[in-house]
């Protein structure tokens, strides 16, 4: 990552340069036995020029056991993320003389660790962009820390659910269902006719969500965790708009829904069978 190096900023001081505390990461480069023996089991990385920003996530996320480095600019990050293992990164897309959208391209370009943007509330074209490019999730500022937690729990659920499905799926070849073929491996759909059918990123997961559950009735959040599709407040129904493209492709033009079946108020259902071919 071309992000250089730089000064990580401290959310608190400490009254010992070597402790490490729930939520704060001191610069001091070690840790005492007693002291390492719990760390909090998920680590932030917060980028914010804001130091008030960056002081209400790390002391919020500390008092909910999650270890926080808060750095002032993207010029840290590629240091932070050599020296630490980083579960999820908030990134403010708004850093005075850098582009957050090509911080966020270069995360993304070279690790799958969830991203969640901070923007202004006007910034619509640049959370469409950011999404695009790979981010996960946003919140518009001003938000509140109660927000950021519970979009962090449940981005760091899907995420983990997508990571058991990548188990998986590393062990099944194809699909098949109703004369039609998924490559896994090649990310390739092939209808019944032996024709390759492009699928967008969220069509295949969501079709893949579909095959890997076939038969059985799956809830809007299911999907949305299963395919990691974004789930906001501008996004609620983007599970019905996939749904909706995915049966565009693959079922018969001008007949009703027969592969995915709508279950009022529970969600969807693959219906037809499906052969997993290792």
């Amino acid at each position: 990552m071309s992000l250089g190096p730089d000064n990580l900023s401290s959310c608190h001081s400490a009254t010992n340069a070597g402790t490490m505390r729930a939520g704060i990461v001191e610069p001091a480069p070690t840790v005492s036995s007693v002291e390492a023996a719990a760390p909090p089991t998920i680590h932030v990385l917060a980028i914010d020029d804001d130091p008030s920003v960056r002081q209400m996530i790390a002391d919020y996320l500390g008092d909910n056991d999650i270890r926080v480095t808060a750095i002032a600019s993207g010029r840290g990050i590629a240091d932070v993320m050599a020296r630490h293992t980083i579960d999820l990164i908030v990134l403010d897309l708004k850093l005075p003389g850098e582009d957050g959208m090509h911080i966020a391209r270069e995360l993304r370009a070279e690790s799958n660790v969830p991203i969640i943007m901070l923007t202004g509330r006007k910034d619509e074209a640049d959370r469409v962009m950011g999404l695009e490019l790979g981010a996960d999730d946003y919140l518009t500022k001003p938000f509140s820390p109660r927000e950021l937690l519970a979009r962090i729990r449940a981005l760091l659920r899907r995420s983990r659910a997508q990571e058991s499905i990548a188990d998986g799926l590393a062990r099944i070849r194809a699909y098949r269902f109703a004369g039609w073929e998924l490559n896994v491996r090649l990310r390739r759909l092939r209808s019944p006719q032996g024709q390759i059918v492009a699928t967008t990123n969220s069509e295949f997961n969501l079709l893949v969500a579909f095959l890997a559950a076939p038969q059985r009735v799956l809830s809007r959040e299911q999907l949305l965790e299963l395919s990691r599709l974004h789930n906001d407040e501008v996004y609620d129904r983007s599970v019905d708009v996939q749904v909706g493209r995915l049966r565009k492709k693959i079922e018969p033009k001008g007949t009703e829904a027969q592969l995915i079946r709508t279950e009022r108020g529970a969600g969807y259902v693959f219906t037809a069978a499906v052969e997993t071919v290792r």
